[in-house]
């Protein structure tokens, strides 16, 4: 009895005509049940679900939801079938198709970020420094100024932005970061994020978001053994949408795997040697990391809130400061024992709960005469803590 229409400003199909005719209500956006001209009793969405069993109760004839673009991407649909409805759907061109094509670009490399409000704004502007082609699709509070506003200066982007897709005011706009937050726009609907200096490697056989690096824990010279990287990921559990920090980053190495599992990165280091040896490392392996150079606390301050912090030195005080940025999990690798307990009573006092583990990896060594002996690299003390709350 009820049949979803999607609508992109273009003629609808007959199909899609004959439900409209033959419905008894037909619930969709203002604007659009305004232009189709009906002679059923509408309803506004805002109540999409009250409407909809209010008419189902009543045993009255067919409905319409009528909504943008392709209802089974980001719409309508999950929120029917959620609720217990199995519509039928006529599905129009999405926003995104539309975004992508107005804009001459191909898109079956982009990421695409729809969400719900402000309060998942930081994790579309991660998605957006971790990723060189997203296309959001506008949420109240997260829009082209809200977007530029976040990403200046560290990561520069270029943005298009598509307002009244399909409507009689479409209008595509290149637009620079400056622009975008002083700039009135009139309903936008997407907004493409560009990385323009990224170049594939290859043509992708999977849509969106690549796949994970085939591995990880890699042979960096110099830095953490890798058997303690591994260690450390596991425990930072980086992945898109998430701010990770590496906090006296030395080469890189866990700033660079955590970018290659998708994170947005940034690391913090103060040594001018070891942040050429990161950048080297930064351009081998084709990822995004933003360089902090300077000492921590203070070059910690102008930074964005992280998800997921690594201290790699700088002793307890640099920890206190990671840990008053409230991650959901703060990593820091030790060299000496006596260092670990300071460390856990630091975080107990930020209302951390911590624990600390020692890794010590012995890697098999080819003798002379064709046997094999263990020799055993530097223990390395590791504390993971996370808030005592979500203990």
């Amino acid at each position: 009895m009820i049949t979803v229409v999607g609508w992109d400003g273009s003629e609808l199909p007959a199909k899609a005509v004959d439900k409209l005719h033959e419905a008894e209500l037909v619930v969709g956006p203002d604007a659009i049940l305004a232009q189709l001209r009906l002679t059923a009793t509408t309803a506004a969405d805002g109540s999409l679900l009250e409407t909809l069993d209010d008419h189902l109760e009543h045993g009255q004839g067919p409905a319409v939801v009528v909504t943008e673009g392709d209802p089974g991407f980001f719409g309508v649909v999950r929120t029917l079938r959620a609720h217990g409805l199995n519509p039928d759907v006529l599905p129009a061109m999405s926003l995104v198709t539309r975004a992508f094509g107005c804009a001459g670009l191909n898109w079956e490399d982009a990421l695409v970020v729809a969400p719900s409000g402000p309060r998942q704004l930081n994790r579309v502007v991660n998605a957006c420094r971790a990723h060189p082609k997203v296309a959001l699709i506008v949420a109240p509070g997260v829009g082209p100024a809200e977007i530029a506003r976040e990403l200046a200066p560290t990561t520069p982007r270029a943005l298009i932005v598509c307002e009244d897709l399909g409507g009689p005011d479409q209008r595509i706009t290149h637009s620079r970061m400056g622009e975008a937050t002083t700039r009135p726009w009139k309903d936008p609907d997407v907004v493409l994020v560009i990385d323009p200096l990224h170049r594939p490697k290859e043509p992708s056989w999977v849509a969106g978001a690549r796949p994970g690096p085939a591995e990880w824990a890699l042979p960096f010279e110099g830095g953490l053994p890798a058997e303690v990287r591994a260690f450390v990921l596991a425990k930072l559990g980086p992945r898109l949408g998430d701010l990770v920090w590496d906090v006296g980053a030395g080469v890189g190495e866990i700033a660079v795997e955590c970018a290659r599992l998708g994170a947005a990165v940034v690391a913090v280091e103060r040594d001018e040697e070891s942040c050429a040896k990161l950048r080297a490392n930064v351009l081998l392996y084709g990822v995004k990391v933003a360089l902090t150079r300077g000492q921590a606390p203070p070059a910690l301050e102008p930074l964005p809130d992280p998800d997921a912090v690594f201290v790699g030195g700088g002793g307890p005080d640099v920890v206190v400061a990671c840990a008053a940025r409230r991650p959901r999990t703060l990593v820091c690798a030790l060299a000496k024992v006596e260092q670990v307990s300071a460390v856990l009573d630091r975080l107990r006092e930020q209302g951390y709960r911590g624990e600390g583990t020692q890794i010590l990896a012995s890697n098999l060594t080819l003798n002379p005469d064709g046997s094999h002996r263990l020799t055993a690299s530097d223990p390395v003390f590791v504390v993971h803590a996370t808030p005592a709350h979500t203990a």
